[in-house]
């Protein structure tokens, strides 16, 4: 297996592969699902907004590329029927899914735990963590129907870290890493494996809500991280599971 170090995605590192993307509006969600539809994936860009998800699927223009499946969805309001329609339509359009993607989250409220908004605790909690867990469930026998497929949780550097006044986003962070490791361990015997994957300091809307001060000129751009995201797509990350990678 090839470290993420020395890897470079070759021009049809995606051929075929059918890939879910979360949060594919703005941002590393954005930026990953132009990289794999340019990298030859079926890309599935879900999303809150529909004008949002055309205005990203409009920016790959290379003819060669297959068109982006649009599938929005808003996390914080979506039923289990929403779910289940979403994997139905998977399903009866392309068979399988060969890469999940949760990289839709919110920052919520940063307040001592004493403090905080119960409210916006709980709608934080549910767009991180379980609409991830609802997804996932309602995806996975479509992900078994591929012979090699990945689940990706984007993680963050404080999913490993203790920190004061983080609130449901170093919660939910933490909670997604445990359910990611449990994911794995359950499917150890099939074809999906199941990682997290910190991309590290990125030039993202919910970067700068929690630094409002840090200089974004000094940061990665989202298309700098998406190698990373690739590679656990990829066949490259074969016999890979359980794991937090970080960016490098």
């Amino acid at each position: 297996m090839q470290p993420l170090n020395q890897y470079q995605p070759q021009p049809n590192e995606l051929q075929g592969r059918v890939i879910l993307i979360t949060g594919a509006t703005d941002g590393i969600g954005k930026a990953l699902a132009i990289a794999a539809a340019t990298l030859g994936a079926q890309v599935i860009a879900s999303g809150r907004n529909q004008k949002k998800l055309e205005a990203v699927a409009n920016q790959v223009t290379d003819p060669s590329t297959l068109p982006m499946a649009l599938l929005p969805l808003d996390l914080e309001k979506a039923g289990p029927a929403d779910y289940e329609a979403m994997a139905e339509a998977i399903e009866k359009n392309f068979g399988r899914l060969d890469g999940l993607v949760h990289n839709a989250a919110i920052l919520g409220e940063r307040a001592p735990i004493e403090h905080h908004d119960i409210q916006k605790w709980l709608r934080a909690m549910h767009v991180n963590t379980n609409a991830p867990f609802i997804l996932t469930r309602h995806c996975l026998p479509l992900l078994k129907k591929s012979s090699d497929a990945s689940i990706v949780f984007s993680s963050c550097d404080i999913a490993t870290e203790v920190r004061a006044y983080w609130g449901p986003y170093l919660v939910s962070k933490w909670a997604n890493e445990g359910m990611m490791r449990m994911l794995a361990d359950e499917l150890s015997n099939s074809t999906v494996r199941v990682n997290s994957f910190n991309p590290g300091t990125t030039n993202t809307k919910i970067r700068m809500q929690a630094f409002p001060a840090e200089n974004r000129d000094a940061m990665q751009k989202p298309a700098a991280v998406t190698k990373g995201y690739v590679f656990l797509l990829s066949a490259h990350s074969q016999g890979m599971t359980g794991q937090h990678i970080n960016n490098n």
